[in-house]
């Protein structure tokens, strides 16, 4: 079977719902079984890179049923020759190449005088697909910005050289993911955390035929060598921004790779996309991040309560649950993961108090309800997270229902008030 020759970029949200289904349909034109490898190399400064490679692995084994292998390059440069050389291997045999969130110039020191970026512009020559995000993405075009050195060091802005695998494809640009970044608030963090003021200063260092392309969070760009089109994918745009002049692709619009060679080319994009990137079994993601889908469940959750609604009310905690799973791996780092546990944890006793509280006669709902919440319960057990499976128990218990744990499973009845 001939593979594929794709370069993929995601400007955030590698490892989190939205961009699921991208994943699938790109494995799914590799023949099975998928050999997948995970360049580690841009958070491999950080002391829990061990920890974000084993959350990448179980998201891909998880949501995406593929088999993930790690390639153990965090410290190239200092690192065991045996190890680089295995490392680099599994990048080479790999049919799929996933790379995501760390520092850039520190990826790209670690890359420099290794046959890494050969190895990658080799796929997109021969077959295989290359999906670079957020800090690696960065590094895909003639020039990277240095984003922890500016933004949070408050070093000049400049430009440092990049891989260039863009060149691959006769594009030259500076690559900019986190394009539509607003966690600055009141301050401007648009365009990678730069802002229009140094955007502004950087865009004209660079020589005049290369411009920026920007991808949006939770967005991402599809580039087919063999049909020679992109096609934007998730929640945002893509951007050519030329001289201060910015052209947008919205989700599902077809672009002729002639365009991003060269942005002043007649070639149209289509709105009509080629790449169907939905899922078919699972309802149509809404959520950008945790918080988000936090905040809509627990509004969910207080409507189905308020017009006493057990099940509904049920589901929107179950469905808390998954999200939670589901973006763990996106905000490892983040307090959003404490947001949704906390809220969670407010359901659950919300729930159980409402259980005595006139949701319904208690004869009709009680039985299925307490169901409901006993697998909750088994599910954060399975988890290991025994204080949800604690507050489970407590809350029910004030309900004068009692949990007994037995080799069977959990077993409950109705206690004397």
């Amino acid at each position: 079977m001939t593979l594929p020759r794709i370069l993929t970029i995601m400007g955030s949200g590698e490892t989190s719902p939205t961009m699921v289904s991208t994943h699938r349909m790109l494995v799914g034109k590799l023949p099975k079984p998928v050999r997948a490898t995970l360049l580690d190399t841009p958070y491999g400064f950080q002391e829990n890179a061990p920890e974000l490679a084993t959350k990448a692995v179980e998201y891909f084994n998880t949501s995406i049923n593929v088999a993930l292998d790690v390639a153990g390059l965090t410290e190239i440069s200092a690192g065991d020759a045996l190890a680089t050389e295995k490392g680099l291997q599994l990048v080479a045999d790999a049919q799929y190449v996933f790379a995501g969130p760390g520092s850039p110039s520190y990826a790209l020191r670690q890359w420099s005088g290794t046959p890494l970026a050969g190895l990658l512009m080799k796929k997109l020559r021969s077959g295989g697909i290359v999906t670079f995000a957020s800090a690696a993405a960065l590094t895909l075009g003639k020039y990277t910005l240095p984003v922890y050195e500016i933004y949070k060091a408050g070093e000049p802005p400049r430009w440092l050289d990049g891989l260039d695998i863009l060149s691959e494809l006769g594009i030259k640009a500076a690559l900019i993911p986190h394009y539509n970044n607003a966690e600055g608030g009141h301050h401007d963090t648009r365009f990678c955390y730069m802002g229009e003021r140094r955007l502004s200063f950087l865009e004209r260092e660079l020589p005049e035929d290369v411009y920026v392309l920007g991808v949006d969070e939770h967005t991402g760009m599809v580039l087919d060598i063999d049909s020679d089109e992109a096609t934007v994918v998730g929640k945002g745009v893509v951007t050519i921004r030329v001289q201060g002049v910015s052209q947008e692709f919205a989700s599902g619009t077809v672009i002729p790779l002639d365009k991003l060679r060269d942005p002043s080319t007649s070639a149209r994009p289509s709105e009509k996309p080629k790449v169907d990137t939905s899922t078919s079994s699972a309802e149509e993601i809404i959520d950008s991040n945790l918080r988000q889908a936090t905040e809509r469940l627990d509004s969910e959750f207080s409507v189905a309560i308020a017009s006493g609604n057990a099940d509904a009310a049920a589901r929107a905690a179950l469905d808390l649950d998954d999200a939670i799973a589901g973006w763990s791996v996106d905000t490892l780092q983040s307090d959003d993961l404490d947001f949704a546990r906390s809220v969670l944890r407010s359901m659950i006793t919300r729930l159980a108090g409402a259980a005595t509280g006139g949701l319904r006669d208690p004869r009709e709902v009680v039985g299925p309800f307490v169901d409901v919440l006993l697998e909750l319960r088994a599910q954060v057990r399975a988890d290991k997270r025994f204080d949800l499976s604690d507050i489970i128990r407590d809350r029910l218990a004030a309900t004068n229902v009692e949990v007994r744990d037995t080799p069977q499973g959990a077993e409950w009845g109705f206690r004397e008030s």
